[in-house]
């Protein structure tokens, strides 16, 4: 009942705001009693509309989309500011919200707006007091317009039609942290987290039809190769506050993100998260020393419940980042001066996880799940129906951890020949810094000589993923001058080390950075060495 009572609430608060505000400052499904979801058309014409009307936003465009549709980014702060110096100057933490990676996931988009109507107009301006909000609620536009009614089923067919996980150019967006295929990954990183390097970095997605028994679940940035600082307090502190608040305010149950198999039985002993991989910009957010949080609104929930989910855990977020924003800030800066630190004094005497596989946590927890009745069918095989029943199930093993199946030696830095430009450009882009030898150089490191190239045959978002097999060896190398020099000393450590390494699980070589140069050197006839040189 509790639920249903905040649910109207929130309906409620959408009727009032629209008796004193103009028509354009309401979203399309609340035009539509949560019939439709927004254009990226309306979208644009909802950011206008508030830019409009006050001195606090700033807009400007993320990005074109290959459909030629504009991406706006919405900067809201208190004193406004207009440029990443002035945000700087302020000393107040950034924080990223980002809805519709997946197109067809809408809720986010929607709750996002509400909110930053609320924070203008409403009475949520203290919000804006203590930090910057960045809004991007509608980051795959061509997908949110390719609306029909055979997408997201599982989401009860509300809103009647929605729209497309894929991008315009066919790309799932949250595959792409690595490679940057696509024109929005491209954007997102020069215009947004190079530009104006967010602190929280917040994703907002709906499950694609887990039966668990929550309204929301989350994750933290899984990553194992970075510093845990930034993500053991996103995980043992900031989100169990959140998780406390938003069940005492409004008994919404949020819980960790995962999913089971009653291919294993019923009731469920085991529980399953996504893996560490950094393609997903969550992840890859461990590994630049920053917090980034997955939201997961519960896809068999109404619309409007789901959109009030969304709206309850972006609105918690930024009530906890308002009174914890400057611990953040410490802890992120913290983890960076660290990491550069450990490389300045430890290079070349440590290890780190290049590949994983998903392990439990040390303790088990209480699933909230819609209960299963098992029953035997005509042929004698044990089927399961699901009940209108939500249970919780105690001592469940939590998969949610991640431990290394292989290493290797971290080192003070990476040199790379000149002939790859390309490489050193894709570095670049993820904001590392890449020197030139001004002459020739010698260094004393290791060399990997790959002893076998696997290829997945079937393929990946275009990419037949790559894995290498070989072994390392001491060695002493000069490099000419115009050699590309990476030195780890700098903030980006784990994530040049996640990238450059050649047997890691999601690095560059997987994603056939190196195939035209390894071919060229005859990966295919005999062993040959890895073309980036490991120095200490």
């Amino acid at each position: 009942m509790k639920v249903f009572l905040t649910t109207l609430l929130f309906l409620f608060f959408s009727l009032e705001i629209a008796a004193q505000l103009p028509f354009e400052l309401l979203t399309t499904p609340e035009k539509t009693a949560f019939e439709k979801t927004s254009t990226s058309e309306e979208v644009v014409a909802f950011v206008e509309a508030i830019q409009k009307r006050s001195d606090q936003v700033h807009t400007e465009v993320l990005l074109i989309s290959d459909s030629g549709r504009s991406v706006p980014l919405v900067v809201m702060a208190n004193p406004a500011v207009r440029t990443p110096e002035e945000a700087k100057a302020s000393g107040k933490p950034i924080i990223y919200f980002q809805g519709n990676i997946h197109g067809g996931e809408v809720e986010g988009k929607e709750a996002l707006m509400i909110l930053m109507r609320e924070i203008l107009f409403g009475d949520k301006a203290y919000l804006l007091n203590n930090q910057i909000v960045i809004f991007v609620p509608n980051y795959n536009p061509d997908g949110n317009n390719k609306l029909s009614s055979e997408h997201r089923k599982s989401q009860e067919h509300c809103p009647h039609l929605a729209g497309s996980r894929r991008s315009g150019g066919d790309w799932d967006l949250n595959r792409d942290g690595i490679k940057m295929d696509a024109v929005e990954t491209k954007g997102l990183m020069k215009n947004l987290i190079l530009k104006w390097d967010p602190d929280v970095f917040v994703d907002m997605h709906t499950t694609n039809g887990v039966w668990h028994g929550n309204e929301l679940t989350y994750a933290h940035s899984y990553h194992y190769a970075g510093h845990p600082a930034t993500s053991d307090y996103t995980k043992d502190i900031m989100l169990p506050k959140i998780k406390k608040n938003v069940l005492d305010k409004y008994d919404l149950h949020f819980d960790i993100y995962g999913g089971y198999s009653l291919a294993e039985g019923w009731p469920p002993k085991k529980f399953y998260t996504y893996n560490h991989h950094p393609r997903y910009l969550v992840n890859q957010f461990g590994l630049r020393n920053k917090m980034a949080i997955l939201s997961e609104t519960f896809a068999h929930d109404k619309f409007y419940h789901r959109i009030n989910s969304a709206h309850k855990f972006a609105l918690e977020i930024l009530e906890y980042t308002s009174l914890h924003g400057r611990q953040i800030m410490t802890i992120n800066k913290k983890s960076a001066t660290e990491t550069i630190h450990k490389i300045k004094t430890q290079a070349g005497t440590y290890k780190n996880g290049v590949r994983f596989k998903m392990v439990p946590t040390t303790k088990p927890f209480q699933l909230r799940t819609y209960e299963y009745l098992p029953y035997t069918d005509s042929t004698g095989k044990t089927k399961y129906a699901r009940t209108a029943n939500r249970i919780d199930v105690p001592n469940v093993t939590n998969y949610s951890a991640f431990e290394a199946t292989v290493t290797s030696t971290v080192p003070r830095g990476y040199i790379l020949p000149a002939e790859l430009k390309n490489i050193v450009e894709h570095l670049r882009a993820h904001g590392i810094v890449v020197e030139e030898l001004t002459q020739k150089t010698s260094f004393s490191g290791e060399v990997f000589t790959i002893e076998q190239l696997d290829v997945n045959k079937k393929p990946f978002e275009r990419h037949n993923m790559v894995t290498l097999k070989g072994n390392f060896a001491p060695a002493n190398k000069s490099f000419p001058k115009g050699s590309y020099k990476v030195d780890l000393a700098q903030p980006l450590a784990n994530l040049i080390f996640y990238l450059l390494e050649p047997q890691s699980d999601d690095g560059l070589v997987t994603w056939n950075f190196f195939d035209k140069v390894l071919y060229q050197l005859g990966v295919n006839n005999q062993p040959i060495e890895y073309p980036v040189f490991k120095y200490w």
